[in-house]
């Protein structure tokens, strides 16, 4: 089990943006769903390392909260929120999130692990670190595209398939400016990293085998 647990940075200066983070964590896949769980923070349980890095990218993208994954088991029966929620999966979260709010200016982003016993493998810890380090690597080219970066991207993604130069078309630049717009926002890097992040999350629950 994977659980996330998210934290907004500054909210008494900034205001509560747990509405506008639940918005944009809209249709990632979860077992206990993306809920607030105290005061600006937010939790949820997953299960699919994919959804875990989606669900990652999301929020590092609007660059106002600190993140932070657990991985390990979830007492069962699981209960309708992730409130009223236990086990070592939501211990690890909650150490990891108070370890990214140690991050100063880098990726606010960690993952921890339950105890071994905890069904995580006798290395997880150890990929626990390396799905860590290339969450924050991808995580920080996610943080730092432009704004036309990331309309050139929405709109790709919102039409896939859809020729550049249609793309170009709708958003009223020009070919040329779409290209250079994908290349400088590392679109295909985040697309291996995330790959990557995805496979070394699962060897923490399959144990590293």
């Amino acid at each position: 089990m994977f659980v996330l647990t998210i934290d907004q940075k500054g909210s008494r200066r900034h205001g509560d943006k747990v509405p506008e983070l639940l918005e944009a964590l809209a249709g990632v896949a979860t077992v206990l769903p993306f809920e607030r769980s105290v005061g600006d923070e937010v939790q949820a349980a997953l299960g699919d390392p994919a959804a875990v890095v989606e669900a990652a990218m999301r929020v590092l993208r609007l660059k106002e909260w600190y993140v932070g994954i657990g991985v390990g088991r979830a007492d069962l029966p699981l209960p309708a929120s992730s409130r009223e929620a236990s086990g070592s999966a939501f211990v690890a979260a909650r150490e990891a999130v108070e370890a990214a709010k140690k991050a100063g200016d880098r990726v606010p982003l960690r993952v921890r692990t339950g105890p071994a016993d905890a069904g995580t493998g006798t290395d997880a810890g150890d990929w626990a670190s390396a799905s860590e380090a290339v969450l924050v690597l991808v995580g920080d080219v996610v943080r730092s595209r432009s704004e036309a970066e990331w309309r050139v991207l929405d709109a790709l993604h919102a039409a896939p398939g859809v020729a550049q130069k249609e793309i170009a078309g709708h958003l009223g630049i020009t070919p040329q400016a779409v290209s250079r717009a994908i290349r400088r926002s590392g679109r295909h890097e985040e697309r291996h990293g995330r790959q990557a992040a995805e496979l070394l999350l699962s060897q923490i629950v399959g144990g590293g085998r």
